[in-house]
């Protein structure tokens, strides 16, 4: 690590451990197609993908990757052309974001879970003309072919029967034909768009966040170098497990399990469906499990189940949570269990993911978001765009190479969310203490206006959840006659003869008047997004 002052504007460097650098080479290749390819023949024969049963070498997944690459330049794909992969966790979504990028392409990840118009918004708005899409999702993407056909359609085919319909290629037979094909080598560069990564939509019309290689590239450095203290020599020397349960399509998992697990040379161990935890936990029966990036509701349902004590996670390396706040109690829970806490980060599919993280050096949950990752920024603005005093709430904004060029073909909505000085702001509240780690406080969209106080969510639920009869939990505003808000909470119980008599008892010890729930629902669960984020606005309607 090179010598350097900490500026007092960046005190998160003074938390620096000695070996991780405050800087770092962004750029490791030209290009992701580079990096994964520099990959694949460096691992050569350790396994690299473990699906449905089946294992995958390396070497193996190189020569798919080439076939299908060279199969997408046969039917036209070229240089920056979208081609769309509306799949779960399987080898194909592996195969086919290699291949595009192989072949110069960029990668449009679709919600295999989207209805028709969402799914035909998404292809309008991206351009693609491929897609590589699972059979069991054909039925909603011949709903939107009427009027956005494709030029080519490839089905993977799973356990679904699908009668052969016209346009339609099947991707065994894609594979095999671009065997015998030879690819044309296709030069990008750091500028070049690798992903567009379209955002939930939570906020209007889902919009495309442009991922060029440099982003990507430059934040699996980032996740490297921050890593690197407890998963390098490891990884490199034994191979490690990596348990992806998260789906791939998410910028998460993208990114973290995907491109910084094949960079590091692990074993990807796929699962399709993690809503269904049984057949998952017999899926990685006898295989061990070192590493498991995951959010709340996951490791909630996970240490809920009777199979769970079925994995092996004795020799349990890193637990990583993201895609939503950690709770302090499933925390503390996850580490009675595994003897490891479940260590937080944060970021958006604007930032590649990764912009903070705690220190995997950490023994226990500690409430935030942790530091900025080498070579970020973070500040806390208010709504004039001026730093907050420490301490004070503003609105987190990000500036690092890992943020987005800017929405694909949206200059407006770009504006609004991009500063002058080129932070990114996430529309998140959070505060920032003296040594740099960050916490957030809420959504802004999320925030419960109680007679004129602010009420964050996430506060209710974190002490809600604290009660041990409660397994999850949920908090939205809903509208009050004499407050404008009153709060409202969602619980699905872990003990059956949980009351809401218990739950008021217990908020009027921990809460003030006006953020204690004034309405109390039991629910058998609560609706989640595909990668498990609670879905509140459902609950709001």
């Amino acid at each position: 690590m090179r010598a350097e002052a900490v500026a007092p504007e960046k005190a998160w460097l003074a938390q620096y451990p000695g070996d991780i650098p405050h800087s770092i080479d962004l750029l490791p290749a030209p290009s992701l197609k580079q990096l994964l390819a520099d990959a694949l023949a460096c691992h050569g024969e350790r396994t690299a993908v473990a699906a449905a049963g089946k294992r995958y070498s390396y070497r193996e997944l190189d020569t798919l990757a080439a076939s299908f690459a060279a199969w997408l330049q046969q039917q036209g794909v070229a240089k920056g052309d979208r081609v769309a992969l509306m799949l779960p966790n399987t080898l194909a979504f592996v195969v086919g974001v290699l291949g595009v990028l192989r072949a110069g392409g960029t990668v449009v990840t679709v919600n295999p879970m989207y209805t028709p118009r969402e799914l035909a918004h998404q292809l309008a708005d991206s351009g693609a003309q491929t897609i590589l899409v699972f059979d069991a999702f054909v039925s909603t993407l011949e709903a939107v072919l009427a009027d956005r056909p494709m030029k080519n359609v490839v089905v993977v085919r799973g356990a679904v029967p699908l009668a052969d319909k016209p346009g339609t290629t099947d991707f065994e037979a894609a594979l095999a034909q671009g065997a015998t094909l030879t690819g044309r080598d296709v030069t990008l560069g750091p500028d070049d768009i690798a992903f567009l990564q379209y955002t939930g939509g939570t906020t209007g019309v889902s919009k495309g966040a442009t991922l060029t290689h440099r982003n990507l590239l430059a934040n699996i450095s980032q996740v490297e170098a921050w890593m690197g203290p407890a998963l390098g020599t490891l990884a490199k020397s034994a191979g490690l497990n990596m348990v992806v349960m998260l789906p791939m399509y998410h910028i998460f998992a993208l990114t973290f399990c995907l491109m910084y697990g094949l960079r590091s040379g692990l074993q990807l161990c796929l699962i399709a469906n993690p809503r269904d935890l049984a057949g998952a936990i017999q899926a990685l029966k006898g295989t061990p499990v070192h590493i498991l990036p995951g959010v709340n509701t996951l490791f909630t349902g996970l240490m809920a189940h009777p199979d769970f004590k079925q994995l092996d996670v004795s020799d349990l390396r890193l637990t990583i949570g993201g895609g939503a706040a950690v709770h302090q109690a499933v925390s503390q829970r996850w580490s009675s269990v595994t003897g490891l806490p479940i260590i937080e980060g944060y970021g958006l599919s604007e930032t590649s993911p990764v912009a903070t993280c705690n220190l995997v050096s950490a023994q226990d949950w500690t409430g935030t978001i942790g530091l900025p990752v080498p070579d970020t920024e973070i500040a806390i603005r208010d709504d004039q765009n001026a730093d907050v005093p420490v301490g004070d709430q503003g609105e987190i904004c990000i500036r690092g190479p890992q943020v987005m060029t800017g929405y694909w073909q949206r200059p407006d909505e770009t504006a609004k969310v991009m500063t002058v000085d080129g932070y990114f702001k996430t529309g998140d509240v959070g505060v920032m203490d003296e040594k740099g780690f960050v916490k957030i406080v809420d959504r802004k969209k999320d925030m419960i206006l109680v007679s004129g106080f602010n009420v964050f969510p996430n506060e209710i639920e974190e002490v809600v959840s604290a009660l041990p009869g409660v397994l999850e939990v949920a908090a939205v505003g809903v509208p009050d006659e004499r407050s404008g808000e009153a709060v409202k909470v969602f619980i699905v119980k872990r003990d059956p003869g949980l009351s809401e008599e218990q739950i008021a008892e217990h908020c009027r010890e921990q809460l003030t008047a006006y953020k204690r729930p004034k309405q109390i629902a039991f629910l058998d669960a609560l609706p989640k997004s595909t990668v498990g984020k609670v879905l509140r606005r459902e609950l709001r309607a």
